[in-house]
């Protein structure tokens, strides 16, 4: 059973310059699968996922239109639309068939400004490798053949009070943070968090509100993440910083920018999160170390190419 009524990151909702430029990127490169296709926008999913769709695209500009969650229940979106209202949230119903395959459910703002949905259903396609008797992974992948979405990263303003609206709202748990001392009343410089037992399914740091830093997507391990980097090395993909390890997370990583400027990342590793396990903090001194482990520095683009 889970340990919240959200069961994980169901879909990221993006914008992007270019859509065949996109196209190239998420399905040739990353290898996701395209399940639809209109005018102005594009549906993928990783071969490892069942539900219809993970990724959207829309052509026109570039960061986060939305962030959907997906819970377990449909009671469990009356419980958070009762948790949105008490928080101070914008919050309004939405309807079956707004989102293509996707339930009905509720559409809040949170305090920095971006838009989530919550939705307990989405039309199920299955997965590449089906579940009869099946193999490991698909024979013909394309690329780096990413499996699923993992994560999202985005900024605001206010960490502490996200960190809250997750907890009190969503019901999730902060599995690290960096703090500005280890005094009880400290303010936060990030937050990373999770509805179950991934080491992270949202993370927060302090920025603009309304921006996206990254979104993710989860590979097997190191070797992966490497394979990963010599496809990017070949298709010419712009890459930020990695392969590396982070402190924060445990994970192994690569950042990389699609063609509209948009972060993604390929994670692998990190551990096993529980709610009772204590939220391990950092001291902004030790920033660079729990972002990147191995170089132990931030570069200028991780901390200010925001979309």
């Amino acid at each position: 059973m889970p340990l919240s009524g959200v069961l994980r990151l169901g879909y990221v909702h993006a914008r992007v310059t270019d859509l065949t430029d996109a196209k190239s990127h998420y399905g040739n490169t990353m290898g996701l699968y395209p399940v639809h296709e209109e005018t102005g926008l594009v549906y993928y999913k990783g071969w490892d996922e069942h539900d219809h769709h993970s990724v959207v695209l829309e052509q026109g500009g570039v960061g986060l239109v939305k962030l959907g969650f997906k819970v377990a229940d449909p009671g469990d979106i009356d419980t958070i639309e009762t948790a949105a209202q008490a928080f101070g949230c914008v919050s309004e119903r939405m309807s079956a068939g707004e989102n293509l395959e996707v339930s009905d459910g509720l559409r809040i703002v949170t305090p920095s400004e971006h838009v989530i949905e919550i939705y307990h259903g989405m039309t199920a396609v299955g997965t590449e490798v089906g579940t009869h008797n099946p193999d490991v992974f698909p024979r013909h992948l394309v690329g780096v053949g990413a499996p699923r979405i993992d994560h999202a990263l985005i900024t605001a303003a206010d960490v502490k009070e996200m960190d809250r609206f997750f907890q009190e709202v969503l019901g999730f748990y902060a599995t690290e943070r960096v703090v500005t001392s280890l005094d009880e009343d400290a303010d936060y410089i990030g937050t990373w968090m999770t509805a179950g037992n991934t080491v992270h399914d949202i993370a927060v740091i302090s920025g603009p509100n309304g921006k996206l830093h990254h979104f993710a997507f989860e590979l097997l391990d190191w070797s992966e993440i490497k394979r990963a980097g010599q496809f990017f090395a070949m298709d010419d993909v712009s890459v930020d910083i990695g392969p590396t390890q982070h402190g924060i997370t445990r994970g192994e990583t690569i950042y990389f920018f699609d063609p509209a400027g948009n972060r993604n990342e390929v994670f692998a590793g990190g551990y096993i999160a529980y709610p009772d396990r204590p939220t391990i903090n950092w001291t902004v001194d030790q920033l660079g170390k729990g972002i990147f482990y191995i170089q132990r520095e931030l570069n200028e683009r991780f901390t200010t190419v925001l979309t």
